[in-house]
C-alpha cells in the first residue's frame, strides 16, 4: 500500500524545486570541439531526415506502406535531434545550465518520446520486410499503406501514454537535496535518482519501459530475421536468396546503428562516467544523421525519387504534373 501511495497518494506534499542545473559535460576538458561536432552532426541530420521526407511526400511512387514507415522515422529523428541538439548546445556551450521545474519534464518527454520512436519504427520495418519475404503472395493484403499508419500510429499513443505516465510518477517525488542531473539533458533515471522520498514506483516503471521499448523490440528484431534467414535457405538458387536479403540492408544498417552502441554502453560496467555520458549522447545524434543517409544510399526507390525530382521546376518535370 506504501507503494502506491508513494506514487499516487493524496494530502501528500512534494517539495519541487524552481529548478534543476544540467551537469553532465561540466568539468570535461576541450569539449568545446564536440558542441561544434553536435551542431555538424544536428545540420546534417535536419537536412538529411527534411530531404527524404520531401522526396516521399512529393513522389506518388513511394506512397507504400514500407514509405510511410520511412517517413515516420525520417520526422522522428527531425523532431528528436531538434528537441534535443539545439538544447544541449544552449545549455553547455553557453553556460546555460540550470532549467526550470516544468520545463525540465517537456524536454525529457520530448526526447524520450522520440528515442522510444526510433525503436518502435524499426520493428514497423521488420514487420514490412519479414512478410515480404516469407509471404511475398499476401504482402499486397497484409502490408498496406493503411494497415501501416495503424500499426505507427497505435506504437505514436503507446509511446506518449508511457511517457506521460512516467512523467507523471516524477511529479510524485520530492527533491530536498540535490538538484544536479548528472546528465546531457533531463534524464529519467537520473531525474528520480536525485529525489529524497521513495522513488520505487519510478525505478520499477524504468525498467518496464526499458524491457517494452528497448529490449522487445531487439527480440522481435532477431527472431524475425532468424525466421527470415531460413525463408531464404529454402529459395531455389543462392542469388535469389542473395537479391531477396538485400532488400533487408538498409533495415538492418539501421538496427545495427541504434542497439549495438546502446548495448556496449549499457553492458560495458567499467566505463567512465564521462565517457558513459558522450557515448549516450553520440547514441542520441548519430542515429537521426546517418538513417537517411542510408535509405538514400541503399535504397533504390528514394534514389530514383530524387533524380525525379530534381528538375521539380523544368519544363519537363512541369509537363509531366499537367499530364
Amino acid at each position: 500500500m506504501e507503494f502506491f501511495n508513494s506514487a499516487l497518494g493524496k494530502n501528500i506534499s512534494f517539495v519541487r524545486p524552481g529548478y534543476f542545473k544540467i551537469a553532465g559535460f561540466i568539468g570535461i576538458p576541450n569539449m568545446n570541439y564536440y558542441y561544434i561536432f553536435l551542431f555538424f552532426v544536428f545540420f546534417i541530420s535536419v537536412l538529411g531526415n527534411t530531404a527524404v521526407m520531401t522526396v516521399i511526400y512529393l513522389d506518388h511512387n513511394l506512397r507504400t506502406a514500407k514509405y510511410v514507415a520511412v517517413f515516420n522515422l525520417a520526422f522522428v529523428d527531425l523532431l528528436g535531434n531538434t528537441a534535443l541538439v539545439p538544447k544541449v548546445i544552449d545549455t553547455f556551450l553557453f553556460n546555460h545550465y540550470y532549467i526550470s521545474y516544468n520545463e525540465c519534464l517537456t524536454y525529457f518527454f520530448f526526447c524520450y518520446m522520440c528515442l522510444s520512436m526510433q525503436a518502435l519504427n524499426l520493428v514497423a520495418l521488420c514487420y514490412d520486410r519479414l512478410v515480404a519475404i516469407m509471404f511475398p503472395l499476401h504482402y499486397q493484403v497484409t502490408v498496406t499503406p493503411k494497415i501501416m499508419f495503424s500499426i505507427i500510429l497505435a506504437f505514436w499513443l503507446f509511446v506518449i501514454i508511457a511517457v506521460l505516465t512516467a512523467a507523471g510518477l516524477l511529479t510524485r517525488l520530492s527533491f530536498c537535496n540535490s538538484v544536479v542531473i548528472n546528465s546531457y539533458f533531463c534524464d529519467h533515471g537520473q531525474i528520480f535518482g536525485i529525489a529524497c522520498n521513495d522513488y520505487s514506483p519510478s525505478y520499477i516503471f524504468s525498467d518496464v519501459l526499458i524491457a517494452i521499448i528497448l529490449w522487445i523490440p531487439l527480440i522481435i528484431v532477431i527472431s524475425s530475421y532468424v525466421c527470415i534467414c531460413f525463408a531464404l535457405f529454402k529459395v531455389s538458387t543462392i542469388q535469389e536468396g542473395v537479391k531477396a536479403f538485400k532488400t533487408c540492408t538498409a533495415h538492418l544498417s539501421l538496427v545495427a546503428i541504434y542497439f549495438i552502441p546502446i548495448l556496449i554502453t549499457f553492458t560495458n560496467t567499467n566505463i567512465h562516467p564521462n565517457h558513459r555520458i558522450i557515448n549516450l549522447s553520440l547514441t542520441a545524434v548519430f542515429p537521426p544523421m546517418l538513417n537517411p543517409i542510408i535509405y538514400v544510399l541503399q535504397t533504390q526507390e528514394i534514389k530514383l525519387g530524387c533524380s525525379n525530382l530534381t528538375p521539380m521546376y523544368g519544363p519537363n518535370k512541369m509537363h509531366r504534373n499537367l499530364l
